[in-house]
């Protein structure tokens, strides 16, 4: 079981604590973290987020760079807010500074252990980006996509296709099974659901690439698998979300309608799957 932290409203102090305590508990293995920034400025031009000071009456900016010191390598980001872009170009900026800082004092190509101080960044939208507001959705759509893509896919289906009257949110929470159970209905969606977005992704990454994101880490090849639906979605709400490294675009690949064909097979027998679940 992944070992986590919830800072709510926090200060720099409380995420430089929380950062340097997790990343002493990690040890080598890869820390996550995720920025959820409804409610707050967007990024600053410097790549700067905001959290709070002591009494919780002023914003703080956070820098990315102390951040990123804090956290350490490998690591993993996550940032759910307006303009996210913003600090992906602040990493970049910091590690073409890093690089070049440490070929003037070693004079030679990346070592093994440098190479190992790799940042994987996965942001809601580009720089220049406002999130959408749909009361008919959560407002953290991006972390909803990359956390419970199967829920939001079919929400996200249902009501966008008027075909499928009389399926309601409450249907689809009640779909039979669980989502590593093969057998059910759920567990089989979810099946498909990664067959799908595998191949989207060896179609369309170079090979070296997948091999990273999609076979070498099951944390990774997971959020980066939801994050092609995120993509999908978030286009359709005209937010282009971005990753570094960054991923061609896969939001109108052709194997998405094998999945909506899935998807419109499973809600179409919702009702019957969900009288007589043994059927």
């Amino acid at each position: 079981w992944a070992r986590y932290k919830q800072c709510l409203d926090p200060t720099v102090e409380d995420v430089k604590k929380t950062c340097q305590l997790l990343r002493r508990s990690a040890k080598d293995e890869r820390v996550l973290f995720h920025y959820n920034g409804h409610g707050v400025p967007r990024p600053t031009v410097n790549g700067e987020v905001w959290v709070f000071n002591k009494t919780f009456t002023q914003y703080i900016p956070l820098s990315i760079y102390d951040l990123n010191m804090w956290m350490g390598s490998p690591s993993i980001y996550m940032f759910d807010c307006s303009a996210a872009g913003i600090i992906v170009n602040t990493f970049l900026q910091l590690n073409e500074q890093h690089e070049s800082e440490r070929m003037s004092r070693m004079g030679g190509p990346a070592s093994d252990a440098s190479a190992k101080r790799e940042v994987i960044i996965l942001a809601a939208c580009s720089a220049g980006d406002t999130l959408p507001m749909n009361p008919d959705f959560p407002a953290d759509l991006f972390t909803a996509c990359l956390t419970t893509p199967i829920k939001i896919a079919l929400e996200w289906f249902c009501k966008h296709n008027r075909l499928l009257g009389g399926i309601s949110r409450d249907l689809i929470k009640d779909i039979p099974g669980k989502i590593n159970e093969r057998r059910s209905p759920l567990g089989e969606l979810n099946w498909i659901f990664t067959a799908i977005t595998d191949t989207i992704a060896w179609n369309v990454l170079p090979r070296d690439l997948f091999q990273r994101l999609f076979r070498q880490d099951p944390l990774v090849a997971s959020l980066f698998r939801n994050f092609l639906l995120a993509e999908r979605i978030m286009h359709m709400a005209n937010c282009t979300p971005v990753t570094y490294p960054a991923l061609p675009p896969a939001y109108n690949h052709p194997m998405w309608q094998a999945w909506d064909l899935a998807v419109d097979m499973c809600l179409s027998q919702l009702p019957t799957l969900i009288s007589n679940p043994n059927a």
